[in-house]
């Protein structure tokens, strides 16, 4: 945390550097200056900022920031539009340097650590600050203002009805709260590195990379990987299931399948994520009617046109059923990542994240050895039974009886589904 003095003379320096030096760009501007004055139609933060006392307020919760602002003689208040500005530069740029949390608040602020060390012989580095400055596709203003543009297209609400977005800083499955193997691991870094050497790969040639079939048991993490590598990736993910964008007349499937492709590339850099794969590219029968294969071979052939070098769109799609899919679907995807129920090691890793933040007493490898064939959503599953039943006796310390009560809970639960039904 930083004092007030120094947040609001770090703000308004920003703006004036960054209102002077065209050079810079949005994604130089720390996230909550960005966020505070993105404009969703331009898609950008416009020159120049104006900083108001109502922006102190919202930021940085100044109550008064009037008494502040006479503490720091370079700075000004105007009353016609309650906007502050800094008076006079060098005062400004000398005050910050010498703060004994200057330095670090330089380099926290690429905008800053760009000017002083261009201007100034102090040891901060723009580019080290630009790195570690979140971009501005991680935040929702962001994703809003390319829905908002293409919503005001043709057919653009509809489009948008197909598809559920969500940016990194809404996504709370992080990759180091999921418990995956080394070749999901290695698939996840694969990625990582692509995309940092995305352009050399672009130059060599090497286009078809970024294309993933996730396959595996219903609850064994495939979505939620997706969502991490979001995070991870800091890219926005475009949700779609197949089934929604079939339409009632399977003529319009065809377009559907277009439609979201296109709105992918236009929403670059992305992750679009295709669940129930299988649901359209399955095997194909000799009776199979004539709209159904235009809308398979649509889909294969957008799959083809899209990659992550040329159009900076990782593709990742999800089955529960690969049996169902033919080899033209299979050699669309340049990796098979697979996704198995996990075995006793990984079952007690799971348990042992899932109740992280639950006081008790527990023994998760005991859990983990009663527990064979459960998926990881299965666990989760179990332990919510778990602290439910505990808050029915108004007990928010759970025992390990509670988990193993809860173990048979759905045990039993699980077998119903395989009862078949008495209509008599």
């Amino acid at each position: 945390m930083y004092d007030n003095n120094l947040e609001m003379t770090g703000l308004l320096l920003t703006a004036e550097i960054y209102n002077k030096i065209e050079e810079l760009q949005v994604d130089d501007l720390f996230a909550d200056l960005r966020k505070q004055y993105w404009d969703i139609k331009e898609k950008t933060v416009k020159r120049p900022i104006v900083v108001t006392i109502n922006d102190l307020q919202e930021l940085y919760d100044i109550k008064d920031p009037d008494k502040v602002i006479k503490t720091l003689p370079f700075l000004e208040f105007e009353e016609f539009g309650s906007t502050i500005r800094i008076t006079v530069l060098d005062l400004a740029v000398k005050w910050i340097a010498k703060h004994e949390q200057g330095i670090d608040y330089i380099k926290s602020n690429p905008v800053l650590a760009y000017y002083y060390e261009k201007n100034h012989s102090l040891d901060v580095s723009y580019e080290e600050s630009k790195q570690d400055n979140e971009p501005k596709e991680v935040s929702r203003q962001w994703a809003d203002s390319l829905i908002s543009q293409i919503g005001n297209q043709k057919d653009g609400e509809d489009l948008l009805k197909l598809v559920h977005v969500m940016v990194p800083e809404e996504i709370d499955q992080t990759i180091d709260k999921l418990v995956l193997n080394q070749d999901q691991k290695d698939e996840v870094n694969k990625m990582i590195k692509a995309i940092q050497f995305r352009d050399y790969l672009k130059r060599i040639g090497l286009l078809e990379i970024g294309k993933l079939l996730f396959v595996g048991p219903p609850g064994t993490g495939k979505t939620s990987t997706a969502r991490a590598m979001s995070a991870k990736l800091e890219l926005p993910i475009l949700e779609v299931k197949l089934s929604m964008i079939t339409d009632q007349y399977l003529g319009e499937t065809a377009k559907n399948i277009d439609r979201v492709f296109d709105l992918a590339k236009k929403m670059n850099p992305c992750i679009l994520f295709i669940d129930e794969f299988d649901f359209l590219a399955k095997t194909r029968s000799s009776d199979e009617n004539a709209a159904l294969k235009r809308a398979v071979n649509a889909l294969l052939k957008a799959i083809d046109e899209i990659s992550l070098i040329k159009h900076r769109v990782l593709l990742i799609a999800a089955t529960n059923h690969p049996q169902l899919l033919d080899s033209a679907a299979w050699r669309r995807f340049d990796d098979i990542v697979d996704f198995p129920l996990p075995d006793t090691n990984m079952r007690e890793a799971i348990l042992k994240i899932v109740i992280s933040e639950i006081e008790g007493s527990f023994d998760p490898e005991e859990i983990a050895a009663i527990t064979d064939d459960y998926s990881g959503s299965d666990l989760r599953m179990v332990v919510r039974e778990a602290v439910l039943n505990a808050l029915m006796e108004e007990r928010t310390i759970l025992t390990q009886d509670d988990l193993i009560r809860a173990v048979g809970e759905f045990d039993k639960r699980t077998a119903l589904k395989y009862v078949p039904i008495d209509n008599r």
